[in-house]
């Protein structure tokens, strides 16, 4: 009885070497892909830093202005003026974006005094344009 016990013994220790030695190559190939993803992303990270330093010796002013120089006859290049240049919130709002005027509400049987309470006034479908491609998608008005 004692020999059968050792058997038994002996194959779970083999069994648990050969479990011991998958977790372990397991590990190993893991360690292996970390370490290629870290060089992968120390590479990208380098080229962000040479494109960045290539990006500010492209820009720098006084290059762009001896090109601008050198091609200024074929470019006719103007400077820009300082009034020229607005903030997104001083543009006007799109034809779509445009509060519906009270003329448009008496075409669709509303009062023009009726707020958006009415029935009448909520179910109204807005009025189709004649001819869409020649709509003008900016409304006027003046800036803020």
């Amino acid at each position: 009885m004692l020999r059968t016990f050792d058997v038994v013994l002996i194959g779970i220790m083999t069994a648990a070497a050969a479990v011991t030695y998958t977790i372990k190559h397991r590990a190993e190939l893991k360690l292996e892909e970390v370490h290629r993803l870290e060089s992968e992303i120390k590479l990208e990270k380098d080229t962000i830093d040479l494109l960045k330093a290539d990006w500010a010796l492209q820009s720098q002013p006084n290059r762009l202005e001896r090109l601008v120089n050198a091609y200024n006859d074929e470019l006719k290049l103007q400077p820009t003026d300082s009034t020229a240049l607005v903030h997104l919130r001083e543009l006007p709002m799109l034809k779509s974006q445009a509060p519906v005027p009270a003329t448009t509400e008496a075409k669709n049987g509303a009062k023009p005094g009726a707020g958006a309470g009415t029935a009448v006034a909520a179910k109204a479908p807005p009025a189709p344009a004649a001819r869409p491609e020649e709509e003008d998608l900016m409304s006027t008005g003046s800036v803020e």
